[in-house]
């Protein structure tokens, strides 16, 4: 904090979380009266700088608390006493010793890493738990694309294999109307298992069909030794230890890239379109539900604790099996938002269920159906290291809808393009294998992504856990610090994250359970600790603890707890300059809290109508505004917000238009797309599907930031549009006309030359940094991609104007100007 102003985003940089408010209310009715979530936007695998963690993983197990309820990691934050050798831990209060290790080299001057007071966040490498060993990747490609778009795919996965190190391993299923899977190992010709696309298969029965039963101790299939030779004495034969059906599908069906890259590439190359005959009234049938119970049941099988990532290429909807979305009549067609709106598409539950069961078969492991939730539990973060990515392309819809279930619960990647030949595709798919720059200490080079994460957060107890919303599922650990108060996926304060990759962001929500009637005494703080396990890409387990520390504010003593603040007055609301404004108002991020409420907002979509989330966000807006704003109670012309506030309003009203809460113009499977992307991505990028950034490029200056504004788009201007999914270059009319009559190509125009190549090399740079990489779209004003932008300005000037300046866009939608008119005339009311 400087002065009275928090500077919000550093702790972003230093600990990789931001918060809605950096300050809290100390009561359950005051944390209440904030309307915004109090919550954390956390990246677990985000790269700190050097001064605030230790810049190499810690290479010993951490210190935890002995408090049954607790096991807090050891921070800065603890109390030491350097005479006993004792710490206390701030969440539960406990006394702990310190190990003899630390208890004899501890003083002032001699920190361990962990208690020195920048490194609030700590990784460990856990020499308790063996190594894993390399990942392994199983390819599932469909084979029912067509022909071109095949061999793209094939060129595509023949340079990702030049990318993996040499220890990973690799495994191959192709699948249209039935299911092959290649047998890597055998060498001379290309042999595969055909099992039938019409059923799903358990871990054991896949083993089974591939022939991986196990052979008896002894020799293969437990075949007695061959005899002696003539002349020759007998010896004492050792029996071989028995091969189970793991090892054998390791022997088998994943090998390593070393040995397998050659036979792979050759079955890359002579990749063939699906033999079987398809009527002309009929759909290619596809059985992408089979095929993914094939590839998780053999990596359960093979690897059941390594991190793995069963990766589909799809290139339709599933036709055929479990999991079909459609029939494979023409005449019927694939689900729409209005079918599902009545529940008229029959095939669609029932698809949903199967993969949520795939789902919940990762989240069990591979023993079977009887386990308990407590079992489970144990277990997921073992099971949840496989990962599945859906890599569709295609014109239709293929059931990322149905499918997302599985890809949320797994941590998985979905890449959606038009064509496997698309940019958007091939360098998403290239992104996917990123490695750490060279000059990282201990990681460079290395994989960024990781395997089997798990996040457990503790507090302090003035306050708990409600729960979080991301790519997370529960673990159902219900401990004293989990909320009845219920957000996303609560009652419990631990999940399995699955996958993760440094931009992974979780959101996670909080409930002040501390009655107004007990006011906290001045100076205490409260305690936030990130607990996040995972599977490094070198096999080794780690453990990232990162630790907050914040204030809480008491209400003033002339406002009681029974008291409601008068309007205006709320939060140092209207003030003559004689009030001292409120220390939680000061310390609001509106980036923070924007996303948090918009990831609530779609994560309510799921069970309720679109209409009824939006009159919920308006009411949170008016309400947000009537305690922090400064106004004369009715008067909409006193209103003003702090620049702690300035912004939210509008980020609220892009939110009401964006694609998260308007079905319009997106099929179910891209609203699905769109939903999961916001959910798991970091506060800036979020940032910007929510309210797209705008550059604008003249003659006039250098480029400029431009309102995202209908009065943007002038003639003689370019605009830079960046939605997250698209990058957008838009040319006025004239300068439009001006290429078109190719003054670019004269060395008198260099200018103009570098007018239009300057947006473009910017929008390279968003791209080169981005995932999935988005579609890059050049337009004209007045052609027809040039929706692409005006879909997204505000209708500042619409078909009804008269005489204002900038591109008219055809509308019936309010403008920012009269949202706000509406706003502040409710905010302000007595």
């Amino acid at each position: 904090m400087q002065g009275e102003h928090w500077d919000v985003s550093s702790s972003e940089e230093q600990s990789g979380a931001r918060l809605s408010f950096h300050c809290w209310p100390s009561s359950r009715l005051e944390a209440t009266r904030c309307v915004a979530p109090l919550g954390a936007l956390y990246t677990p695998l985000k790269k700190l700088p050097p001064t605030c963690a230790p810049p190499t993983a810690l290479q010993y197990d951490p210190i935890r608390c002995s408090a049954a309820t607790c096991h807090a990691v050891l921070n800065p934050y603890c109390q030491v006493d350097f005479r006993t050798k004792l710490w206390v831990c701030p969440f539960c209060l406990t006394r702990n010793h310190f190990p003899p290790h630390y208890a004899e080299n501890i003083s002032e001057q001699n920190l361990p890493a962990e208690l020195i007071p920048q490194f609030a966040t700590c990784e460990y490498e856990l020499p308790s738990v063996p190594p894993a060993g390399p990942p392994a990747f199983v390819f599932c490609i469909d084979t029912c694309a067509h022909v071109e778009e095949l061999a793209d795919l094939a060129d595509s996965l023949q340079q990702i294999l030049n990318l993996l190190p040499e220890d990973c391993l690799v495994g191959l299923i192709t699948f249209g109307t039935n299911v092959q899977v290649h047998e890597l190992g055998f060498e001379g010709l290309p042999k595969s298992y055909v099992i039938r696309g019409n059923r799903e298969y358990s871990p054991g029965k896949v083993g089974q069909m591939l022939g991986c039963r196990g052979s008896a101790p002894g020799g293969k299939g437990g075949a007695p030794p061959p005899p002696p030779a003539p002349g020759q004495p007998q010896q004492p034969v050792q029996p071989a230890p028995a091969e189970t059906p793991g090892s054998q599908v390791l022997r088998r069906f994943l090998l390593p890239v070393s040995e397998c890259s050659m036979t792979l590439e050759s079955i890359l190359e002579d990749l063939r379109k699906d033999p079987w005959p398809v009527p002309s009234d009929k759909r290619v049938a596809r059985c992408t539900g089979a095929a993914l119970s094939v590839a998780t049941s053999m990596l359960d099988l093979a690897l059941p604790r390594r991190g793995a990532r069963v990766m589909m290429f799809v290139g339709g909807p599933c036709t055929s099996g479990p999991g079909q979305i459609v029939s494979r009549l023409k005449t019927d067609d694939i689900r729409s938002h209005a079918d599902l709106h009545r529940n008229a598409e029959p095939l669609h539950k029932p698809a949903c269920e199967y993969y949520a069961s795939l789902a919940k078969r990762h989240a069990v492991g591979s023993g079977g159906k009887g386990k308990g939730a407590t079992q489970a539990a144990a277990s997921a973060s073992a099971a949840s290291a496989h990962v599945v990515d859906v890599y569709a392309c295609s014109l239709d819809q293929v059931g990322i809808l149905e499918m997302g279930e599985l890809v949320e619960a797994t941590g998985g990647h979905m890449v959606l393009g038009d064509s496997f030949g698309q940019s958007v595709f091939k360098e998403s798919l290239r992104r996917v294998f990123r490695t750490f720059d060279p000059d990282v200490p201990e990681d460079g080079g290395k994989m960024q992504m990781a395997f089997g994460g798990t996040l457990e957060v503790l507090t302090s107890r003035e306050f708990k856990v409600s729960g979080a919303i991301g790519p997370v599922t529960s673990l159902n650990k219900k401990s004293p610090n989990v909320s009845d108060l219920e957000v996303g996926k609560g009652g419990t304060n631990a999940w399995s994250l699955g996958g993760l990759d440094p931009g992974t962001t979780i959101a996670v929500y909080f409930d002040v359970t501390n009655p107004g009637t007990s006011p906290l005494p001045e100076g205490k703080r409260r305690f936030i600790q990130f607990l996040t396990k995972y599977q490094h890409a070198n096999g080794r387990t780690r453990l990232r603890a990162t630790t907050l520390c914040g204030p809480w504010s008491n209400p003033p003593p002339d406002q009681g707890e029974n008291r409601p603040p008068q309007p205006g007055q709320g939060g140092g609301g209207y003030n003559d300059g004689m009030q001292q404004p409120s220390p939680v108002k000061m310390s609001f991020d509106q980036e923070a809290a924007a996303v948090l409420l918009a990831r609530v907002a779609v994560e309510r979509t799921a069970n309720e109508d679109v209409a009824d989330v939006l009159r919920w966000t308006d009411r949170s807006l008016i309400r947000l505004c009537a305690k922090f704003a400064d106004y004369v109670p009715d008067d909409p012309n006193s209103f003003r917000l702090t620049p702690e506030f300035s912004l939210f309003p509008q980020f609220i009203f892009h939110l009401r238009r964006s694609q998260f809460l308007q079905l319009f113009n997106s099929s179910p499977d891209e609203a699905a797309y769109y939903r999961y992307i916001l959910n798991k991505e970091s506060t800036t990028n979020s940032l910007v599907m929510i309210q797209p950034t705008l550059l604008s490029y003249s003659f006039n200056g250098p480029p400029q930031p431009a309102l995202l504004d209908s009065q943007s788009v002038r003639p003689d201007t370019i605009l830079l549009l960046d939605t997250f999914f698209h990058v957008v270059v838009f040319h006025g009319e004239t300068c439009a006309a001006w290429r078109e009559q190719r003054y670019h190509e004269r060395e008198e125009h260099a200018a103009f030359r570098n007018l239009l190549e300057a947006p473009q090399a910017d929008a390279q740079m968003i791209m080169d940094n981005r995932f999935p990489v988005p579609r890059y779209i050049v337009c004209d004003q007045h052609k027809s991609e040039a929706r692409f932008l005006m879909a997204k300005l505000n209708p500042s000037v619409t078909h009804n104007s008269e005489g204002e300046a900038g591109a008219q866009v055809f509308t019936d939608d309010v403008s920012l100007r009269v949202f706000m008119e509406h706003l502040m005339k409710l905010a302000v009311q007595s």
